[in-house]
């Protein structure tokens, strides 16, 4: 069987078409949700060769470069199955109904709305950081990049007791939304040194080289950004005499520290019961377009410095 996919067709061109639905339980797709760093890099046809294959999203059609049927936050009601009549969350991409095992498919919280339920994906993702980045209560802690997932972790840093945190951005109107998350803002050129974490979200090599300049003795600065090309950084002066350490996070792999007690299924109920109990989140969703309008709205939605998560409705 197929259902009506939006399908990424060339250089930000996108149109909508028959993709396969699958097998399993049927899922009548309520909400999703376009992530737009990783979809603008697949919109602009940036993704290198060699990342063909571990770039691929979980139920992806298509191969890069183009056509791609590409996404991973879908939000819908399963009409069969395990989970009929209750709302699922699916790594599923832009598509009016598909069919998946019920394996595959998590429900929500009843006190998770649907609608704040497409963030889901990133929500995990920025649980994944803060756990890689090792930050502790009481700590000073760094942002940089104030996207979605650079959000979302500064707003579970500042969960942490005692914790300053501190999210550094270009945008300076993204300084409301992030003290509303309980936490600071500062552009780049008033950034606050001696900081014992700091997570690099921006994907630039200005970004990580702040993140450089910026971290205390002997701090781990943590990579979440997915670079689509080299980046130059500075490894000499603050680098080496501070003796700094840069690990990467990626969400394809939990931690050492937690392989022992969770698994991904675990992580990802967490991720939403985070999402169900801080209703501010809401302002991370910075749009709406109805699905068949999509076609007439994706270069706007995607080329748009403003756009944190922009939601499709079904």
């Amino acid at each position: 069987m197929s259902g009506d996919a939006l399908w990424i067709e060339g250089p930000d061109q996108v149109a909508i078409r028959s993709g396969q639905e699958g097998s399993g339980s049927l899922v009548r797709t309520l909400y999703s949700g376009i992530s737009r760093g990783t979809e603008r890099l697949i919109s602009h046809g940036k993704v290198p060769k060699a990342e063909y294959q571990r770039m691929r999203a979980p139920f992806q059609e298509g191969d890069f470069p183009f056509p791609v049927k590409y996404g991973y936050c879908a939000v819908g009601r399963a009409t069969e199955g395990a989970y009929r009549d209750r709302n699922v969350f699916a790594l599923f991409p832009h598509q009016q109904s598909f069919r998946l095992p019920d394996d595959a498919l998590t429900p929500l919280p009843d006190d998770l709305p649907a609608e704040r339920a497409v963030l889901t994906a990133n929500m995990e993702t920025a649980l994944n950081v803060l756990w890689d980045s090792r930050a502790a209560a009481g700590d000073r802690i760094a942002v940089i990049g104030a996207g979605v997932v650079g959000l979302l972790i500064a707003s579970l840093a500042a969960r942490l007791p005692g914790a300053e945190v501190t999210v550094i951005d270009t945008q300076p109107a993204r300084e409301d939304l992030t003290r509303m998350l309980g936490c600071r803002f500062a552009l780049p050129d008033d950034a606050p040194d001696e900081q014992d974490a700091v997570i690099h979200t921006s994907a630039s090599s200005a970004g990580l080289a702040q993140a450089i300049a910026i971290a205390g003795t002997e701090a781990q600065i943590t990579e979440a950004s997915w670079h689509p090309a080299p980046v130059t950084i500075p490894l000499g002066g603050a680098f080496h005499s501070r003796r700094l350490r840069i690990v990467s996070s990626q969400v394809g792999r939990l931690p050492d520290t937690r392989n022992a007690r969770w698994n991904y299924a675990r992580r990802l109920r967490k991720a939403m019961e985070l999402l169900a109990a801080d209703d501010r989140l809401d302002e991370l969703v910075s749009g709406e377009t109805a699905f068949r309008e999509l076609p007439d709205r994706w270069t706007d939605i995607i080329n748009d410095a403003a756009t944190l998560c922009h939601r499709i409705r079904y």
